[in-house]
């Protein structure tokens, strides 16, 4: 699947917003992508989720034991880029401020690729990846189905990709002029209570 295509997906869903946005990292964006959008429709999800799977296994990353993905966010990508793969579908989820498999355990060694819907800047992915890590997992790479950071990102271990999408974001106290002048609102759930 092209760079395109995926993205595609996202503008057939009207997944991809423009204003100004408040990303997870606590970042600005003129571009925020809704990725909840997507996942509403199970059929681009799957061709979505296919594909990275795909990718995955195109790797050479070898035997694949469980998809680990985190909480919220990941959890549809991961689940399905796990079916695809035939493998058990985890996640963490956030308690007392980290990430920890609060419903889980995994196997001392067991083979791990975490999945997420979009990485921008590793921040989410690297938390996972130590809670994983902390757990006794070898965690081979993250696979997203955006990197927006065009590779910018460091989630600590390797990052697969299904496209990457470099989208300009910004320190709050440096905003372009026409950013600046338009109301941010923050569209994602990493803060909610």
């Amino acid at each position: 699947m092209t760079r395109d295509e995926v993205l595609q997906q996202f503008r057939d869903s009207g997944a991809i917003l423009e204003g100004h946005f408040i990303l997870s990292s606590g970042l600005r964006s003129p571009i925020f992508l809704q990725k909840a959008r997507v996942f509403m429709y199970p059929d681009r999800t799957e061709v979505l989720c296919k594909a990275l799977a795909e990718k995955i296994s195109a790797s050479g990353l070898g035997q694949i034991d469980y998809i680990v993905s985190p909480a919220l966010g990941g959890l549809i990508p991961g689940y399905e880029t796990a079916r695809h793969l035939k493998v058990p579908a985890m996640w963490v989820e956030r308690e007392d401020g980290e990430f920890r498999l609060r419903r889980f355990e995994l196997p001392e060694g067991a083979r791990v690729i975490v999945v997420e819907d979009i990485v921008s800047t590793g921040l989410s992915s690297r938390e996972t990846v130590d809670a994983l890590t902390k757990a006794g997992a070898n965690v081979l790479a993250v696979a997203c189905l955006i990197d927006r950071s065009a590779g910018e990102a460091d989630a600590g271990v390797p990052i697969i990709a299904l496209a990457q999408y470099k989208v300009p974001a910004y320190e709050a106290d440096k905003l372009p002029p026409e950013l600046a002048a338009i109301p941010a609102v923050k569209p994602g759930s990493r803060g909610l209570s």
